[in-house]
């Protein structure tokens, strides 16, 4: 396991995929492609229930706009923001909508007033910043009273760190050093103190895992190819990876801590 030193995340890797994003199984972009395809209707079909078809969500850490454009499509009024603008423009080109508002900026200071938005989402981002409880903080500010902030990131424990670091850089091609590091990833317990902290309290939170009785999971191990057909599912276990939400109080007072 790696040793409990500073090594440096390496977000750098997203301003050099282009058209990859979309395109490309020899990447692991394409295992964030196939979470996507999971995770983008369950969001969709929470926000439609919480706070109806038109309302206003901002996707932090959006990259090549796997959840807004998909969110745009579903209706909702979107802007996705990410501090890598060649990730905007791929996410801007694949918008076929026209219609979601893609906008370079630091999640650590969010360019909006408070309470802009109906929902907030952080979807594969929290893991890739040294001060996730800052950006939760952000993010929260930002959220109208009773809204919904959206997540979904990795578990630290040493399973962890085999099958989503180790594994991916073993059986995936041009898997690059330190895309992932095992010291910010993030316990369910820690993140619902996080929000905990904000008046948010978690509603709702699954584990997400590989499915790996599949021929596509067997596929990938023998040719390091991600298939088109890989899928990911939802889980009762949230040792490696989670996806939930919290809801802020109407009120903002602080909310109970949730259960972890």
């Amino acid at each position: 396991m790696e040793k409990a030193i500073s090594i440096p995340v390496n977000n750098s890797i997203y301003d050099e995929l282009g058209e990859r994003w979309y395109a490309a199984n020899d990447d692991p972009v394409a295992l964030l492609r196939a979470e996507s395809r999971l995770r983008n209707p369950w969001v969709a079909r929470q926000i439609t229930k919480a706070h109806g078809a038109s309302a206003r969500v901002l996707d932090v850490g959006c990259g090549a706009g796997f959840l807004s454009n998909h969110l745009a499509r579903e209706g909702f009024e979107v802007t996705g923001l990410d501090a890598s603008q060649a990730s905007l423009d791929v996410a801007a080109r694949h918008d076929l909508t026209g219609r979601a508002q893609y906008l370079l900026g630091d999640a650590l200071r969010l360019p909006f007033a408070d309470a802009s938005f109906d929902v907030v989402c952080a979807m594969d981002f929290l893991e890739h910043v040294e001060e996730p409880a800052k950006a939760v903080t952000e993010m929260a500010r930002v959220l109208k009273p009773g809204g919904t902030f959206f997540f979904h990131t990795f578990n630290r424990n040493p399973l962890a760190w085999l099958v989503i670091i180790k594994g991916v850089e073993w059986f995936v091609k041009n898997t690059p050093r330190h895309m992932h590091v095992l010291r910010l990833f993030i316990k369910p317990r820690e993140l619902a103190a996080m929000c905990h902290a904000n008046g948010m309290q978690v509603g709702e939170l699954h584990g997400s895992e590989p499915v790996v009785f599949s021929w596509a999971f067997w596929r990938m191990l023998l040719t390091r190819v991600v298939p088109v057909d890989f899928r990911f599912r939802f889980s009762k276990s949230t040792l490696l990876a989670y996806t939930g939400y919290a809801r802020r109080s109407h009120t903002l007072a602080t909310a109970p801590t949730a259960a972890s």
